[in-house]
């Protein structure tokens, strides 16, 4: 099959663990190459048409975080085997390596919002054989991930089943607390910088949203806000509140509300 992309290097089966691939590809979105991993369930022989549920990493990670500090892939397969979630791809990529985080939408003549909703979709259903034309979308995230996948999941919500955050990052200004790189270069290219500016403008036609955080997370006043914004918009969603910080033991105990919520909408 002819691909879409220049070039395309995938990892070798008898190279890879617990369900776990790896992709790197030269996509004009990033003016250069794009990493993905990805979580392939064990299915029967033949099966196509998986969904894909895409995880967003926080600031200083990359393609590789939610599987070797997050264990998405362990968690996923546990809950398939125990028949709590269907079987779904998770896909789960770099946020194109700009800087401590590149906030997942368009600037420094880099198109990181295209490269997750059109690139990454598109490199899993060419090349996983699990997935094909028909695979249903989610976007979920942590921290600057869960900023893009509320900011991608409302600004192209034909594309997605449902929205979940962890921890999110909720306004532009708050990527001040993690990263070294100006705030005006990331305010100069963004016409939406608060999540709820791109939820307000598709509120008509948003995919299922949730989204949580911990009590001691220096980000849950921006949550909290955020949740009384969308209440006082009458805009369906899910907060919730739970123990704990900005931290990874937080992410991996509460991810499994994530893909609990997206077998939920994939499902409907």
């Amino acid at each position: 099959m002819n691909s879409s992309f220049r070039t395309i290097e995938l990892s070798d089966p008898e190279n890879e663990r617990d369900g776990l691939r790896f992709m790197t590809i030269k996509t004009p979105n990033l003016a250069g190459r794009g990493d993905l991993c990805v979580f392939v369930p064990e299915v029967p022989e033949g099966t196509t048409g998986l969904p894909i549920c895409i995880l967003l990493h926080g600031v200083y990670g990359s393609a590789w975080i939610w599987g070797m500090k997050g264990q998405a892939h362990l968690t996923a397969q546990r809950m398939i085997h125990d028949e709590e979630i269907r079987p779904m791809i998770l896909a789960m990529p770099s946020d194109g390596l700009w800087g401590d985080g590149s906030a997942y939408f368009g600037h420094q003549g880099k198109h990181f919002d295209r490269w997750i909703v059109e690139d990454v979709p598109l490199a899993i259903r060419e090349n996983i054989p699990q997935a094909d034309a028909s695979s249903e979308l989610c976007i979920g995230g942590l921290s600057m991930g869960g900023y893009g996948a509320l900011s991608l999941g409302s600004r192209f919500p034909e594309k997605f089943k449902a929205i979940s955050g962890h921890s999110s990052i909720t306004v532009l200004d708050e990527m001040k607390f993690f990263v070294e790189e100006p705030l005006d270069e990331y305010t100069a290219n963004c016409d939406t910088p608060n999540v709820i500016d791109s939820i307000t403008a598709n509120r008509d036609r948003l995919p299922a949203l949730r989204f949580d955080c911990g009590v001691d997370d220096e980000l849950i006043t921006g949550n909290r806000t955020l949740h009384q914004q969308l209440q006082q918009a009458a805009i369906p969603h899910t907060y919730e509140e739970f123990a704990g910080g900005h931290e990874w033991p937080y992410w991996q105990e509460h991810l499994a509300k994530t893909l609990t919520f997206f077998d939920q909408n994939l499902h409907t």
